[in-house]
């Protein structure tokens, strides 16, 4: 499942959120791995895994008796190119307002 955008980003805004993401780019983990490199408990990094699982941001998988997690980065690429299209398109409409703000005869220059 994949979520929207908005809800993509109110899940990576816990900075708990955002190691463990950070964490799993680096390679597939373990929640007791995780727990052993960061400053939580085994439970609250299952609980936050499940939210990043829930927002599409990552995927479990089984090997043997433990079961890792994985940083989906396809989506990720998606979540960064649907941030960059907003960034841009701001830009340009500030660009259009100091363009508009800077022309002779407008309110604003004289």
């Amino acid at each position: 499942m994949t979520a929207p955008l908005p809800v993509m980003c109110a899940a990576l805004g816990d900075p708990t959120r955002w190691d463990i993401l950070t964490r799993l780019g680096e390679g597939p983990m373990s929640a007791s791995a995780l727990a052993r490199v960061l400053p939580v408990s085994r439970q609250a990094i299952g609980k936050h895994l499940e939210v990043l699982r829930e927002v599409g941001l990552v995927e479990s998988e089984q090997r043997g008796r433990e079961v890792v997690y994985l940083a989906i980065g396809a989506r990720l690429g998606a979540l960064a190119r649907e941030l960059d299209r907003i960034g841009r398109s701001w830009e340009t409409r500030l660009l259009r307002i100091k363009d508009l703000a800077e022309r002779p005869g407008s309110a604003a220059s004289g």
